[in-house]
């Protein structure tokens, strides 16, 4: 429904510094795999050469692009008209050219990647407090398709597209150099493969990366495929030799998920949940059969949000909600799980006789139904008590992102004096006095060190996150029906919603596939905020005054922006938005119609979300609402 984003990036720098984890840009240590099943070692590490090899061809191209068409053209004497066609085209074919280097270059080289096609926002560091200026072909765009008129022609924008331009350049010229240093193996580049499907199906096919160009969207989409090609036809032939069937049905996959998208160009038309059922799930179980039959195994026992071994966003157990943590010594057990229930539905926490469940509540999808819940004091909280289903799956918590996991959450809730009025430390002196927890704590932690306290502050956090990462719920309607499973099924009007959510209304560009937060596709290591200019309650036209984010970070860009919620279960979860004012998926859809707060006459100079209007119909907004209702899955609720 909106425009990407303000990155919150504090948890990967958490994660860099307590895990060992794996990424491709230093995986130089990492243990080649055994060749291909018919080829010799030195055959199989040939292919990762080639691989580079095309790689940096197709890099010179690009860089050419810009150098002998981009750059010549919006360096145009001031005297001249600007050719604003010219570049337009210009643009389009360094745009496709990009999409032929994008899945590798995203893969190993993501830092450098943003500046080249990156979201036209600023980049906040909010543990350093400083923001970075956005660069890349998403920056020059809207100087190219301006609205409401083409302002390229003043002195200002011809500037600043030049530096733009420049800029652009000078990102390309790194990714170029650095690419010359990068080393890696078979099993990396079948993980960037199915990676590029995972970011077509999460970001290509919904304008993430061409919000004012949707013409533009399914050609690019088409050509991000298209960059599997070369890669893939080099690995082909060995499962041919080998007669078995997987090497040609990847190819074919392939195939026939590019003419998909070339089929039809109508970005309002197009089937994404046909597409995404019929050939990008199959496309990405046919890669990993290909990269398993070729006896190359996808980093077992790699850390990751989303697992190495996921051969689509819709699989069963595709996300490792541990990953999160940032820290080993918190994974969950089933021992943990169960202390960390038992926990949650005991008001032994609180000083006010309160427990977690109190406003957690499973009958509601763990939440309390209520606007704003009431403090001890007899006051309100001042902001909405969200779902806690799939929070695990969030690379931050509250809505102004505060805390980075579910661990330091529960200090917050635990000790506010509004909320539970407790003490961590008060509340394992008295745990450790009853004989039930002791010996649910003692399985829960095996091996404490002797002298150790059995029951801690920390430990009784752990246990609590521990069951909230078990309340991981993505086996909706939906996620039944886009896996293929064969007694699945959704109404037409719901089969219109989603084609509606991950298209024309935009949904999709913030409330990402598969979670439907703003955890981003397709590493899903940050999540992300926005401003909407959400107002007091639907029918004011005064701003509601919660700072969001601001409030802690004092940076200009972050203020009145809240983290982008799950919309999983969202039909049991009203009321909404951070204040709970809107009180029904309707006024919700029509705050987002008239395009946030802006697009209702509110002044919000930072707002993230388009003020542009969806036009969406009264059918249109029934479908919707009918795709929405297929997010719901409260199985096993306890």
């Amino acid at each position: 429904m909106k425009q990407p984003l303000f990155q919150f990036l504090s948890l990967n720098l958490l994660l860099a510094s307590v895990l060992t984890y794996c990424t491709p840009a230093t995986d130089e240590q990492a243990t080649p795999p055994p060749a291909p099943t018919g080829q010799t070692t030195q055959q199989a590490r040939s292919r990762p050469a080639q691989v580079k090899t095309a790689v940096a061809r197709d890099l010179g191209h690009l860089l050419a692009l810009i150098d002998k068409e981009l750059l010549p053209l919006s360096r145009r004497p001031a005297a001249e008209p600007l050719p604003i066609d010219s570049l337009r085209q210009a643009f389009r074919r360094c745009r496709l050219a990009y999409k032929r280097v994008e899945p590798f270059t995203e893969y190993f080289l993501p830092a450098t990647s943003r500046l080249v096609n990156g979201a036209p926002v600023a980049e906040v560091e909010v543990e350093e407090t400083k923001m970075f200026e956005p660069a890349g072909l998403q920056v020059i765009e809207p100087l190219l398709y301006p609205s409401p008129a083409p302002a390229a022609q003043d002195t200002a924008s011809r500037t600043e597209l030049r530096r733009q331009v420049v800029r652009l350049r000078r990102q390309m010229r790194s990714l170029q150099l650095s690419w010359a240093d990068q080393e890696f193996t078979d099993a990396h580049v079948f993980d960037a493969l199915r990676q590029q499907v995972f970011r077509v199906v999460a970001l290509g096919i919904t304008g993430f990366d061409t919000p004012l160009c949707p013409t533009a969207t399914l050609p690019e989409a088409e050509a991000a495929l298209g960059a599997l090609e070369a890669s893939l036809r080099l690995y082909a032939p060995a499962g041919a030799t080998a007669g078995k069937p997987a090497a040609p049905t990847a190819q074919a996959r392939l195939a026939a998920a590019r003419t998909a998208l070339l089929q039809q160009q109508d970005f309002a038309l197009f089937d994404r949940i046909g597409f995404i059922r019929s050939h990008a799930n199959p496309l990405g179980r046919s890669l990993l059969a290909l990269q398993m039959q070729l006896n190359i195994a996808p980093f077992p026992g790699e850390l990751r949000a989303l697992r190495p071994n996921a051969a689509t966003l819709f699989d069963t157990g595709a996300f490792n909600p541990d990953f999160y943590t940032g820290n080993r010594q918190w994974f969950s057990n089933p021992a943990k799980v169960a202390l960390g229930r038992a926990l949650f539905h005991d008001p032994v926490l609180s000083g006010g006789g309160r427990s977690c469940v109190s406003c957690h509540q499973p009958s509601r999808a763990f939440t309390d139904g209520l606007a704003l819940s009431a403090t001890l004091n007899g006051g309100t909280l001042r902001r909405n008590t969200p779902t806690i289903l799939n929070a695990a799956l969030q690379a931050g918590q509250f809505y102004d992102l505060r805390a980075p996991n579910l661990e330091n959450q529960a200090i917050d809730v635990v000790g506010s004096r509004d909320e539970m009025h407790g003490s961590l430390e008060s509340a394992a002196g008295r745990l450790a006095r009853q004989p039930r927890y002791a010996a649910q704590f003692r399985q829960a932690f095996p091996g404490t060190e002797a002298g150790a306290p059995l029951v801690s502050p920390v430990r009784i956090q752990n246990a609590l996150a521990a069951y909230e990462r078990s309340l991981v719920r993505l086996n909706a309607p939906f996620d039944r029906y886009v896996r293929g499973e064969k007694d699945a099924a959704l109404s037409s009007a719901a089969v219109r919603g989603f084609n509606l959510y991950a298209g024309r209304a935009r949904c999709a560009t913030c409330h990402f596939l598969p979670l439907t937060n703003g955890t981003a596709p397709p590493t899903f290591q940050d999540s992300e905020a926005e401003v909407l200019g959400v107002p007091t309650r639907p029918s004011s036209r005064q701003l509601d005054p919660d700072l969001g984010r601001y409030a802690l970070t004092k940076l200009a860009p972050l203020r009145h922006s809240f983290k982008t919620p799950t919309l999983r279960n969202v039909a049991l979860t009203a009321p909404y938005m951070h204040n709970g004012q809107f009180r029904t998926l309707d006024e919700v859809i029509a705050f987002y119609n008239e395009g946030g707060g802006v697009g209702q006459g509110i002044s919000v100079e930072n707002q993230t979300l388009p003020p542009d209007k969806l036009h969406l119909s009264t059918r249109d907004v029934a479908d919707l609402k009918a795709f929405l209702l297929t997010l719901t899955d409260t199985t096993r609720q306890r």
